[in-house]
């Protein structure tokens, strides 16, 4: 699991919380920093793909 990925993986929990927390206290704008936030986590995740798959890639070229 490289930065992007432990990135990803906290910006989820947080916005889960938030987006948890904003539902049980009716806190609309929380909800939607909540979801932003899971976005935020998909994109790091994403971005952490592609490294995986850049390196993955680069090392099956080296042989």
């Amino acid at each position: 699991m490289d930065r992007e990925h432990v990135k990803g993986v906290a910006d989820k929990a947080k916005g889960t919380i938030k987006e948890g927390a904003g539902k049980l206290s009716g806190d609309k704008d929380l909800q939607r920093q909540g979801r932003a936030d899971k976005a935020k986590g998909a994109v790091h995740n994403a971005a952490g793909d592609v490294k995986d798959a850049a390196r993955d890639a680069a090392d099956a070229m080296k042989k």
